[in-house]
């Protein structure tokens, strides 16, 4: 599984050194580019470790480029906390939907064409992960940038009560994106390139659609709180990953309490 200095003609990662149950191998700081170019984009700067930053900064200059522009796909510490010390480092604005994440730099808009030294990269709005998450359309190369909204290997998880619904629509909609593009490639926050598009989308939606069918089965067997249900669904979830587990159920109830399927006496 080969992730530093892993990507496509246009882009390249370079691995943070932040290993963990919600971070997989690490964070992946994308670092794009147009062939023969000077400007350079990167995408996720990652967490405040000095020495990733200063990695990704020199492996620019060692390119004979420099960084004109810093986008994050979303609020998450370990893709943000090092934005002001990495624009520090190269001068570059940072970008980013939430407006407390930017660094000198401006909102970030669905569909709208980020351009730098001929490189076009296109702005999706994909909230469910968190509401700001966004992936990037890399058309020259057939490729998606995705944060976290799909990973490398395993799911997500949903960052608020009210973000499945729209975690939902972002997957048929990036599902319909990548098939009307014929993106090869996605470009994942954590974990490896995935070269099967449509069929790792197709598994995510049925994935999500599975989750809910046995959370409702749990509710059905008179589950009413949510570390019953975390019990039932996720039997052999770890300790360290128990409360994002939580945070699912949550939003699996909240989107199901939505459509009308959860009892009324049952708390959300």
């Amino acid at each position: 599984m080969r992730i530093d200095g892993s990507g496509t003609l246009r882009a390249s990662c370079v691995l943070c050194p932040n290993p963990g149950p919600m971070t997989l191998e690490g964070t992946n700081t994308w670092i794009l580019r147009e062939p023969g170019a000077r400007g350079v984009v990167v995408v996720d700067p990652g967490p405040h470790d000095e020495r990733h930053l200063e990695r990704v900064a020199r492996t620019v200059q060692e390119q004979g480029a420099q960084v004109l522009m810093t986008v994050v796909t979303h609020r998450h510490p370990d893709h943000t906390e090092g934005s002001r010390y990495f624009s520090e480092l190269t001068g570059a604005p940072v970008h980013a939907v939430d407006p407390d994440m930017r660094v000198g730099g401006a909102g970030l808009v669905d569909g709208e064409v980020l351009t730098v030294d001929g490189l076009a990269v296109r702005v999706i709005a994909t909230p469910g992960h968190t509401d700001d998450s966004i992936c990037l359309l890399v058309e020259s190369d057939d490729a998606l940038l995705t944060g976290d909204t799909v990973l490398g290997h395993g799911t997500p998880v949903i960052d608020g009560d009210d973000g499945l619904g729209p975690y939902m629509e972002s997957l048929y909609r990036l599902r319909e994106i990548a098939r009307e593009h014929q993106v090869r490639s996605l470009l994942p926050g954590h974990g490896p390139i995935l070269s099967s598009p449509l069929s790792v989308l197709s598994s995510y939606i049925d994935h999500r659609e599975s989750r809910l069918e046995q959370v409702r089965t749990a509710v059905r067997a008179g589950a009413t709180r949510v570390a019953e249900i975390v019990d039932l669904v996720y039997p052999d979830i770890s300790e360290q990953i128990r409360g994002a587990a939580s945070s699912s159920v949550r939003a699996q109830l909240r989107y199901l309490a939505v459509r009308g399927e959860l009892p009324a006496e049952l708390e959300v």
